[in-house]
């Protein structure tokens, strides 16, 4: 297989690892899971995660064919529509975007202006898609189960899984999300464990199993199957279900899941400004 050159960008007030996968054979790259600072207390963006992306792919020489989300984030703002204006590319979710925009778009009573089909995006991809990176080929797997419309874009050697898997020693996503199910989780999972033993692994987040002292952002296919906590071989679909729904109950809500998925729905884009000129993140009081 192709081995594409992967350079990670992490933020830590998010726990979030960005990427740009660049075709070894050209100057052509994709952006996968970019970060918007966000403020929360403030209400106040900032470009500086972004910026760092800009300056890898100016300084390479990059020409940038796709910025692309794994799913709709709950722990961070995109900052898809800012990388587009200053690069250039074509966005791409799955298509699944649609049911989420649904769910999400009735929690948090967005108007008619809010299209509820995918149309931010210049891509939706299905199940066995494909797309290209200058002369690499990328293929999609639809991985649901965290959210409905999560994605594992699979290019040459290396598998970007979004928060479907971490860290061996970590485990897997959570599942109670609006759309999510530990079921629907478990057969996606068994979908990237089915690739070759050697694909490399990239993960959205990572937060320090205990024992661990630094954040990693890579592993394998073999690594996974052999010591995830939660999934390894030999853990069936009845014990991976109980699990995570147990442990699912116990979890407090993602720090910033009401900004970015109000963000995120949109494919990025704030929500329109009200009649004053302000743009508003609503927070619906006890729906969640």
């Amino acid at each position: 297989m192709t081995q594409p050159i992967v350079q990670h960008f992490f933020d830590e007030p998010t726990n979030t690892f960005s990427y740009v996968v660049r075709d070894p054979d050209s100057q052509v790259c994709a952006i996968l899971d970019s970060v918007l600072d966000f403020d929360y207390a403030a209400g106040r963006t900032d470009v500086r995660s972004a910026d760092e992306i800009i300056q890898y792919i100016l300084a390479n020489d990059l020409t940038v064919e796709w910025i692309l989300e794994t799913h709709v984030h709950a722990d961070h703002l995109s900052a898809a529509p800012y990388l587009h204006e200053k690069l250039g590319g074509n966005t791409g979710i799955g298509a699944k975007i649609i049911q989420v925009q649904e769910i999400f778009g009735k929690a948090f009573n967005a108007g008619t202006e809010f299209a509820r089909d995918g149309s931010q995006f210049d891509r939706l991809f299905e199940e066995g898609d494909t797309f290209a990176i200058g002369n690499l080929e990328g293929r999609v797997l639809h991985t649901p189960g965290h959210t409905p419309a999560c994605l594992t874009y699979v290019i040459g050697d290396a598998a970007f899984v979004g928060d479907t898997l971490f860290m061996p020693d970590y485990g897997t996503a959570r599942c109670d999300f609006p759309g999510g199910d530990a079921r629907v989780l478990y057969q996606s999972i068994q979908k990237v464990l089915a690739l070759p033993p050697e694909t490399r692994i990239f993960l959205c987040h990572d937060y320090k199993a205990p024992d661990r002292d630094e954040y990693q952002h890579m592993t394998t296919v073999a690594e996974q199957r052999r010591a995830n906590v939660h999934v390894h071989d030999g853990v069936s679909e009845e014990q991976f279900v109980k699990m995570r729904t147990e442990r699912d109950a116990t979890l407090d809500m993602p720090r910033l899941i009401l900004p970015s998925v109000q963000v995120n729905m949109r494919a990025g884009h704030m929500p329109p400004a009200e009649n004053n000129g302000q743009v508003y993140l609503k927070v619906p009081v006890n729906l969640f």
